[in-house]
């Protein structure tokens, strides 16, 4: 008598809804760039995306290359100052400031008291129209329109006593190795002091506009994050550093110009996302309109003086190296000088903070949706010129 065999059932998993499993797809190469508009200038991104999320990323650069070190090497101290305000266009006076600082200490200058303190009013005027630009910028890119206009009107009333002292509106030029180029107009302090006060002022109603904005606050809050272990691997500096918990700021860490005697707060976060980075950008104008505050009033103290040193006509550097480094608006600039005694300089290396901030990108995007990498890109705080050079 034959026995049967039992056989047990075939079984068929069906995935429904959030339990199916995902269905196979091909990884897509993606070029984002390098065109101008939306992708905060002439940069590409090459994405790998399985689906709409990234899963590798590679910032590629140079396409604004002008080799701007080598121009260094062939034009004077005088000329250089010229192409140096350039590569951040939105940082011009504090690109110049940082050449000069390491003329002066390679030939032991001491500029007058008055240049030193008009200097640090003046850096901290750029400071705030270049932080304004991306606090105006962002939401743009995120769909709000309105807050655009409001940083534009604040970065006018700026950019008027700006435009008043150097005759630029951008590229103002007005540092010269000893001081600055002449002294200030008359009654000009009492203008910067009405502009900083209606800065103030208003500034609220951008803060209004961007965290109290629902849809800023999704786009923002936990997208983008760094860690501080990231941030001091690739070198990233400025408002992105302290977002994520790097206590850091030139400023008030290693003081030059007049911060020494300034009370420089510097504000931090350790949410390391797009939202933290903004926070940080805003509450870092009301330091700078503060210090802008400070320095008017010493300057007011001071008494009648040359505003530079006189130099010869021929201003030739001793032989010899040094670094100067300064706290610009994106993060750290530093400036190696050599020079062999010339009127030249035999090598001029800049260190600009645009050029690390993007290179996390490679870090930073990977799990994020392409979606979130225009928020995300938009809160690394970069200028492509600057990282070109």
């Amino acid at each position: 008598m034959g026995t049967m065999t039992e056989h047990e059932p075939t079984e068929r998993i069906v995935g429904i809804g959030a339990g199916a499993k995902e269905l196979a797809t091909e990884d897509m190469i993606l070029n984002i760039g390098p065109q101008h508009p939306s992708t905060h200038g002439v940069l590409r991104l090459r994405l790998t995306l399985d689906g709409e999320r990234i899963s590798s990323a590679e910032p590629i650069i140079g396409y604004m290359h002008r080799g701007a070190e080598k121009l260094f090497e062939v034009r004077d101290y005088r000329q250089i100052i010229v192409l140096a305000n350039r590569h951040d266009w939105l940082s011009a006076f504090a690109n110049e400031l940082g050449v000069v600082l390491a003329v002066e200490r390679m030939l032991g200058m001491e500029p007058p008291p008055r240049a030193v303190w008009a200097r640090t009013l003046l850096a901290e005027l750029n400071r705030v129209l270049n932080h304004l630009m991306f606090l105006g910028s962002y939401p743009l890119e995120l769909g709000a329109m309105t807050p655009m206009f409001y940083a534009f009107r604040e970065r006018e009333t700026i950019q008027a006593v700006m435009e008043e002292i150097s005759g630029g509106r951008m590229h103002y030029m007005f540092n010269r190795v000893g001081g600055l180029k002449e002294d200030l107009p008359e009654g000009w302090l009492s203008r910067v002091e009405r502009a900083v006060a209606d800065v103030r002022r208003r500034l609220p109603d951008i803060e209004d506009l961007m965290f109290g904005n629902e849809i800023f606050l999704a786009r923002t809050r936990g997208v983008g994050v760094i860690d501080r272990e990231t941030i001091m691997q690739y070198g990233v500096s400025g408002p992105i550093a302290r977002a994520s918990g790097v206590d850091f700021d030139l400023r008030r860490d290693e003081p030059y110009l007049a911060y020494g005697e300034l009370p420089v707060k510097v504000a931090t976060h350790t949410a390391g996302d797009c939202h933290a980075r903004f926070q940080v950008l805003l509450e870092q104008v009301k330091v700078s309109l503060d210090l802008a505050d400070a320095c008017v009033a010493r300057l007011r103290e001071l008494p009648p003086g040359p505003i530079n040193q006189r130099l010869p006509k021929v201003l030739k550097v001793p032989e010899g190296h040094t670094y100067a480094w300064t706290e610009n608006p994106l993060g750290i600039n530093g400036y190696y000088l050599v020079s062999r005694g010339e009127k030249t300089p035999w090598r001029l290396k800049l260190r600009s903070a645009s050029y690390n901030n993007i290179q996390v990108l490679r870090e930073l995007l990977p799990g994020h949706l392409v979606s979130d990498m225009i928020a995300i890109l938009g809160s690394m705080f970069f200028v492509v010129g600057d990282i070109d050079k």
